[in-house]
């Protein structure tokens, strides 16, 4: 029989990862996993008991092949005719490269407010600083997970 946790059961680690080279398919799904909790033996799908995530150097993400270019993100304001398309190549000269990361996250968390609170704890920052460092998270080297999730250019 599996165990039930509380919500005042759970502990949340922090993780710290350095995005630079890695490709934003499969860093965004070990962020889902972690962000969900999956990775922990006391998953259960209706509590938050994901962990936090620290991304650093979001400026340096690779995407292999094409897709920097040809990725198209859709959104649509309401109105009538009020689609909109902006690819990474464009959210990287508005300076939001941040929101690559959060897009690709979001999309692969499920849809609800349990969704919105766990990616709350997802902090995406431009250069190696954060202001992270009292949590003592630890440091996630995605290389030696898979050598596929560093892009090398």
């Amino acid at each position: 029989m599996t165990p039930f946790i509380k919500k005042k059961e759970t502990k949340q680690d922090w993780y710290l990862i350095n995005a630079e080279n890695a490709a934003v398919g499969r860093l965004a799904a070990f962020i889902s996993i972690v962000l969900r909790g999956k990775n922990k033996p006391t998953y259960n799908p209706h509590i938050d008991n994901g962990d936090f995530v620290v991304v650093t150097n979001i400026d340096k993400i690779k995407f292999s092949g094409k897709k920097f270019s040809n990725k198209k993100y859709y959104r649509h304001t309401g109105h009538p005719g009020g689609i909109k398309i902006s690819t990474p190549e464009t959210l990287s000269e508005k300076n939001k490269s941040q929101d690559i990361l959060k897009l690709a996250v979001k999309r692969m968390l499920p849809g609800g407010p349990l969704a919105k609170k766990q990616l709350t704890k997802l902090k995406i920052y431009k250069g190696l600083a954060h202001p992270h460092q009292n949590q003592n998270p630890k440091l996630v080297d995605l290389n030696n997970l898979n050598k596929k999730n560093i892009i090398k250019n």
